[in-house]
């Protein structure tokens, strides 16, 4: 059972392993609210993972503790788990979905950890730790759906009520649940005033689709870069807690996510992972009601993959309108990129990628094509730009959509 015993328990046994991770002001975030980022991306093992695992870890007998653990994880529970089974001097084994990034894996089997990869998303990899399980006996420690996790994952409830103790609202990513029903159960049971809002990746809502049906009922499929919440179906403990204490869940897109990680980075000098930045998407977007609120947006971690972070950033300047394209059907003779750039630097954009092809079986045959890439403030920069050229007589045939 979790009670809110078990939550200040949980606090006691991890005050010595974890950090007490900052509440930092954001004002540009969104600028109707006061908002607060709860940073817990810069967490030990850089997520909030470390908080519940070790708590987990820390109840076993024993006896449980001589035969070992197992888990399974898109990555940060893994991280999470592997330390607490080496501070503990017991053995791990992890299953991780295949996709999940290299720094995950590798900072996985860094603790010492039984890495193995599995094909699939987070709930293949729980099926074959399942198994694994079996044959093994070691203890399996659920990712989320289970009252210690749980009530070690409340402990950042606490840290917030301490930190800020008239907040107003609470942003909480979410996958399989354990984050938010520990949070919201924390936060509820101490301030139920206090508003309590779940996000989820849109490719992902699998929180969101067992509330509208009244039960958890695995998706068919997930798809999100935020592989930290790419979770086909919350938990049973998870689904009711989270039915019982959380005011709404909502969604945000891959775009709006992207564009999340590149404010923080550009704005705050934080590096978040995609399921870490849901919450701030979520606050800039005004997917939630935090209009003249103080708001904390949980940054729950900041584990993301370099080769995927320049993917991020550039899809998140696409959708700011800081990287807009344009092709332009021509008139193929000298002169006319000369005359496009002109104008393009004109209104203060910057041409960062030109190509130049001939025209095809639908256009003349003196025709041609002229794709550019440029740098821009903003999508009312990039609609400037794009009249000034259809104004001096070019036709766009294609250009970035203005939001």
């Amino acid at each position: 059972m979790l009670t809110l015993d078990k939550v200040y328990h949980a606090a006691y046994v991890l005050k010595n392993v974890i950090r007490t991770t900052d509440l930092i002001r954001a004002p540009k975030i969104n600028r109707e609210a006061e908002v607060y980022l709860k940073t817990e991306n810069l967490q030990n093992t850089g997520s909030f993972k470390l908080r519940g695992a070790y708590y987990k870890i820390s109840q076993l007998s024993e006896e449980e503790k001589a035969k070992g653990v197992i888990a399974c994880s898109a990555g940060n529970h893994a991280q999470g788990v592997a330390l607490a089974a080496q501070h503990s001097g017991i053995p791990a084994i992890i299953c991780i979905p295949d996709g999940a990034p290299i720094s995950k894996v590798e900072n996985t089997k860094s603790y010492g950890a039984r890495v193995e990869l599995v094909k699939g998303v987070y709930d293949d990899a729980y099926r074959h730790a399942c198994e694994l399980q079996q044959e093994t006996g070691c203890t399996f420690i659920h990712p989320f759906d289970d009252p210690d996790v749980i009530a070690g994952q409340g402990t950042i409830g606490l840290e917030l009520l301490d930190q800020l103790p008239d907040l107003d609202a609470v942003i909480v990513p979410v996958g399989g649940g354990g984050l938010i029903a520990g949070v919201a159960f924390a936060v509820k049971s101490l301030n139920p005033k206090c508003k309590v809002y779940g996000v989820q990746a849109a490719g992902a809502p699998g929180m969101v689709h067992a509330i509208a049906e009244g039960k958890p009922d695995a998706l068919e499929r997930v798809s999100t870069f935020a592989d930290g919440i790419a979770v086909k179906c919350p938990g049973t403990l998870t689904y009711d807690l989270t039915s019982k204490y959380v005011d709404d869940v909502v969604t945000v897109t891959d775009d709006e996510i992207a564009t999340a990680v590149l404010t923080l980075i550009e704005e705050q000098k934080l590096i978040a992972e995609g399921a870490g930045a849901v919450s701030v998407a979520a606050a800039m977007f005004n997917k939630v009601d935090i209009k003249g609120k103080k708001a904390v947006c949980l940054i729950s971690g900041g584990n993301i993959d370099v080769t995927i972070l320049s993917r991020v950033i550039t899809r998140g300047l696409v959708k700011a309108g800081r990287v807009a394209d344009m092709t332009i059907e021509l008139a193929d003779k000298p002169g006319q990129l000369r005359e496009i750039a002109a104008i393009i630097a004109d209104h203060g954009g910057n041409v960062i990628h030109v190509r130049h092809d001939h025209g095809g079986l639908d256009t003349d045959i003196v025709g041609c094509f002229l794709s550019i890439q440029m740098e821009t403030r903003n999508h009312q920069h990039v609609k400037e730009i794009r009249d000034a050229i259809s104004a001096a007589g070019y036709k766009i045939i294609h250009s970035t959509k203005v939001m």
